[in-house]
């Protein structure tokens, strides 16, 4: 087996039993088993794996320069400005877009509480913000953009290795399906809609992370803030399924003007 495959399965494994049994307390009781602790926001210690996964083969991988680039690249913030703004704003402009729709089809519109959580109640805005960068952007990007994409690409197109990690990143998620409430009311057909907006995100970040020369700090913005948007218990079904088409067509956009090779205007990233 070649050396970059078993860096990769050494990775996933470690991120799902890492995230896994960081969440016991959460899913266990759906097999009636209560008597784990739960901590305070204990579903967000689950991020640990991927981060944790990707400096620990990194480490076996090239030893401490491995540690060190990966390092780096999660501060890497000396890029060009357009992704930052990208990073930043375009999932509350698709937003802004599907309330402006749903308006204009049924003359409701509803802005209060877009960016809060009921998970959160004493989370304003700038604290939800936060809460999801460091946790899920970072804690997630490191893994899985910063550490397997890059591994990936070294030997696949960039189109190839997003659908490879695409099917990783969804796996990863298969304890949620027992406690997280958006999880388990999905059924199968939710499901399946859920790991195909999962791969058009993954799109997106591929196409962020390759133009952006391989910053983790840009995906990790751009994850915190789709979560954000996609989290805000404010914002109901139809407002949610219209920001998702639209999200489908700015994933299908870059595609069409990058080649499936590279997923952006330069060389995709190889590390």
């Amino acid at each position: 087996m070649k050396d970059y495959i078993k860096s990769l399965l050494l990775f996933f494994f470690l991120s799902y039993f890492f995230s896994w049994i960081i969440w016991l307390p959460l899913y266990l009781p759906k097999f009636g088993i209560s008597v784990l602790p739960v901590l305070p926001f204990h579903h967000a210690l689950g991020a640990i794996g991927p981060v944790s996964a990707a400096f620990i083969v990194s480490k076996i991988d090239q030893g401490t320069l491995g540690v060190k680039n990966l390092l780096s690249r999660v501060f890497m913030w000396k890029v060009n400005f357009i992704w930052y703004i990208i990073a930043l704003f375009s999932p509350f402009i698709l937003l802004a877009f599907s309330i402006l729709t749903k308006y204009f089809i049924s003359s409701e519109l509803k802005l209060a509480g877009i960016g809060i959580s009921r998970e959160f109640p004493n989370f304003g805005f700038v604290s939800f913000f936060l809460y999801n960068i460091i946790s899920f952007g970072f804690g997630e990007e490191i893994g899985w953009r910063g550490f397997a994409l890059p591994k990936l690409q070294k030997h696949l197109h960039a189109f190839t290795s997003t659908v490879i990690l695409t099917l990783g990143w969804a796996a990863w998620h298969i304890p949620l399906f027992f406690y997280r409430p958006g999880y388990v009311e999905m059924g199968f057909f939710g499901t399946i809609g859920w790991i195909l907006s999962l791969f058009t995100g993954a799109i997106l970040l591929t196409w962020l992370f390759n133009s952006a020369r391989g910053s983790i700090l840009i995906v990790a913005i751009f994850h915190g803030t789709m979560d954000i948007v996609f989290t805000s218990d404010s914002v109901d079904t139809d407002i949610m399924n219209i920001t998702g088409f639209f999200l489908v067509f700015f994933a299908i956009a870059v595609l069409l003007f990058n080649n499936l090779k590279d997923l952006s205007q330069v060389d995709r990233q190889t590390f």
